[in-house]
């Protein structure tokens, strides 16, 4: 009977090093949530607790005309005590990133056996599609339940009363929306993120990060609503098309890169189109002629004139980088094909060249011998 071998112990990292943070970050970010939620159920804890969980700045109800058959519902404004919430919930969406990651990623690559270069990509898809998805949606049902969008002119009629004051379900949006902009920095460390990656990833996630932060603080969060849905319904066929590329599967990924090619460049005109005709048209109608802060008030010509310019050169920028990402890709292709082609005419030219060469050789025998070798 062989020696039954001792099973290996494996090694935890010390409590203090880096492995132990990177491994267990989904434990100890929960860990702190936990903390914050349980600060709810004391009563001196509790004020502290709500300013982190509960929407701050709420609009005093006084300051408010309801109309008789109005129905009632809390309105918003943004201010300092939204930085409590942002921070949680990007705890929060830290905790969810590990447990998509554990649970569903990790286990689709341990199927789809991917080499270590397509499991990075393969994983960074998979959390981008499940976020551009959600936030597609969540977005479109705030523009078909949220009264105050009723029509293109409700992306500029009445500012800053109407844009100024958001709905619960609006304010929590752009929370959300911040939160998991935020949370991809830390995100670079407990994934081990590579250094060729870093920068790619950095800039991403700033561009969005800007974006959605420039809106909440100047009252366009309506016009920014548009414009999300819009982008997050293509960067969600892009990350599906990418994950299915990864995973194998070309047909279906190749039919899913050709819609994302159409509506790409359509929505970027249309993001356009809605960016010049709110803020130079509809904006520009009721200009201030200074910043109003205590009002929200945020329509001066400088402040357009940035915003517009801001808008323009990001939709510019995006297709920019499309095209030349099109044209590089056609340029490889076509180079591909041309050295392909010429390989082909070598092979061709080597053949022929064979063949004279051993019909020389037959010329040079004798009468009977030619005849012989030709017979073979």
């Amino acid at each position: 009977m062989p020696p039954i071998k001792p099973v290996k112990k494996v090694k935890n990292p010390p409590i203090v090093s880096h492995e132990f943070v990177i491994q267990n970050h989904g434990d100890i970010v929960s860990c702190i949530a936990m903390v914050i939620v349980l600060g709810l159920m004391f009563q001196v804890s509790s004020p502290l607790a709500t300013i982190f969980i509960v929407m701050q700045h709420a609009v005093n109800q006084s300051s408010i005309e309801f109309e008789p058959d109005q129905e009632y519902y809390t309105q918003y404004t943004n201010g300092v005590l939204d930085l409590a919430g942002i921070f949680f919930y990007t705890v929060i969406v830290i905790v969810v990133h590990a447990i998509v990651q554990d649970y569903v990623l990790d286990r689709l690559n341990r199927k789809l056996h991917l080499s270590k270069t397509k499991h990075s990509k393969f994983n960074e898809a998979g959390q981008l599609l499940l976020f551009t998805s959600f936030a597609a949606a969540w977005g479109l049902q705030i523009m078909l339940r949220d009264e105050s969008m009723t029509g293109i002119t409700s992306l500029w009629s009445n500012y800053p009363e109407d844009h100024a004051r958001l709905t619960f379900r609006m304010k929590f949006y752009f929370i959300i929306q911040l939160a998991y902009w935020i949370h991809n920095f830390p995100e670079l460390y407990f994934q081990k993120t590579k250094r060729e990656e870093i920068l790619g990833r950095i800039w991403y996630a700033t561009f969005h990060l800007a974006f959605v932060g420039a809106a909440y603080y100047l009252n366009l969060t309506h016009l920014a609503l548009v414009l999300l849905v819009l982008h997050y319904i293509t960067e969600a066929t892009l990350h599906g098309s990418k994950m299915l590329f990864y995973a194998e599967m070309t047909k279906h990924s190749a039919k899913g890169f050709k819609a994302y090619n159409t509506m790409f460049v359509a929505f970027r005109l249309i993001s356009l189109i809605l960016a010049i005709i709110t803020i130079q048209f509809g904006l520009g109608s009721s200009t201030n002629p200074g910043l109003d802060v205590e009002t929200g008030n945020y329509n001066t010509p400088l402040v357009r004139m940035v915003s517009l310019v801001s808008v323009c050169a990001i939709q510019a920028f995006m297709l920019w980088n499309f095209l030349t990402y099109h044209l590089r890709m056609r340029r490889e292709v076509r180079n591909e094909q041309q050295a392909a082609q010429k390989k082909k005419q070598q092979q061709t030219k080597a053949t022929k060249k064979s063949k004279r060469g051993s019909d020389e050789e037959v010329s040079l025998l004798p009468e009977v011998d030619q005849n012989t070798r030709r017979r073979r």
